[in-house]
């Protein structure tokens, strides 16, 4: 599908490359529309300002791949490890963001994504141990079964996220906004009885 090397500022729409391996491309300022990537594997791509719409992620393989500026908008990308990306050190903002997207059973294990935008996505299952998502958005979030664990949270957003479990003694959570109620469940870890 993809003859070249570079592709800038391109429209791709309705494209089905599932289980396709593609090596050493080059997206900038590109937009995917209702493409179908399952199972695909990126290898050593570098994805630059580029929007991803009503696509199919799922479980795909971004080896050695590098991402900045990249939206995900209504999007299924379940079961991908993330880590395997090449990750800048120093970012000035995000290198990703994820806007009404099913992101389950994803690995961010050690990242750095510090400003990410998360919002009114389901992330079931996701791993976001050891990683730092200071500043980031969560808004409208559904977390269930996701694992937060010597996380940097400070100044993030969740408002009206729901069905998180973080332990304050475990994570960085100073400066963080969370929902009245739901921050009920921000005492579970702490071992006390709340009594009406």
């Amino acid at each position: 599908m993809f003859d070249e090397d570079d592709y800038f500022e391109q429209v791709f729409t309705d494209l089905n490359l599932a289980s396709e391996i593609i090596v050493a491309k080059e997206f900038d300022g590109c937009t995917f529309e209702s493409c179908d990537f399952s199972e695909a594997t990126f290898r050593r791509c570098k994805f630059s300002d580029c929007r991803f719409l009503k696509c199919n992620l799922s479980v795909i393989d971004i080896d050695n791949s590098k991402f900045t500026d990249v939206l995900f908008k209504d999007c299924k990308i379940i079961g991908v490890d993330w880590t395997k990306g090449v990750w800048p050190g120093l970012a000035l903002g995000s290198p990703i963001g994820f806007k009404r997207c099913a992101i389950d059973a994803s690995s961010f294990y050690g990242l750095s994504l510090k400003g990410v935008a998360i919002e009114r996505c389901r992330a079931h299952d996701v791993d976001f141990r050891e990683a730092d998502f200071s500043r980031s958005n969560f808004s409208y979030t559904d977390l269930s079964n996701s694992l937060f664990g010597n996380t940097n949270l400070s100044n993030a957003n969740f408002f009206e996220a729901s069905n998180y479990a973080i332990d304050v003694n475990q994570n960085v959570i100073a400066g963080a906004k969370f929902s009245r109620l739901e921050a009920l469940r921000l005492l579970e870890g702490l071992g006390i009885e709340l009594v009406d």
